[in-house]
């Protein structure tokens, strides 16, 4: 799946999530913010030496997160890569792409997963019992 065709579908189901959200109660405790899960799946052709002069090189240091991008958790999967969580509005989206293309590409391959949290509604349900 082209990642134009996965953004634009992770909007669509963040949308839907929402109008479900404001349809059966918070869902979303913050209406104006999305969170969204980025995998940066390590290359195993190449050690992390050389993973981190490409990174260097791109200067992905300078450009992730962008400008009004939280990381809300950060952890390595051992045989995996990173697993970032971040927080911003909607229409920063483009921005964290674009981060991710012009300083991870090389050497990491990329996932992107729109997340939300559910804890709002868990605990709304455990008071209701």
């Amino acid at each position: 799946m082209k990642r134009t065709t996965l953004l634009a579908a992770c909007l669509i189901l963040l949308t839907s999530i929402i109008g479900s959200a404001q349809e059966q109660g918070p869902l979303l405790a913050d209406k104006d913010t999305m969170l969204l899960t980025v995998f940066l799946k390590h290359d195993q052709s190449m050690n992390n030496i050389e993973r981190r002069a490409l990174l260097d090189e791109a200067g992905f240091a300078e450009l992730f997160p962008p400008d009004g991008v939280e990381i809300v958790d950060r952890y390595v999967m051992m045989g995996i890569g990173q697993v970032i969580v971040l927080r911003f509005r909607p229409d920063h989206l483009r921005r964290v792409n674009l981060a991710i293309e012009n300083g991870a590409w090389g050497a990491y391959q990329t996932e992107f997963y729109v997340t939300y949290d559910l804890r709002a509604a868990r605990e709304a349900e455990m008071g209701n019992q």
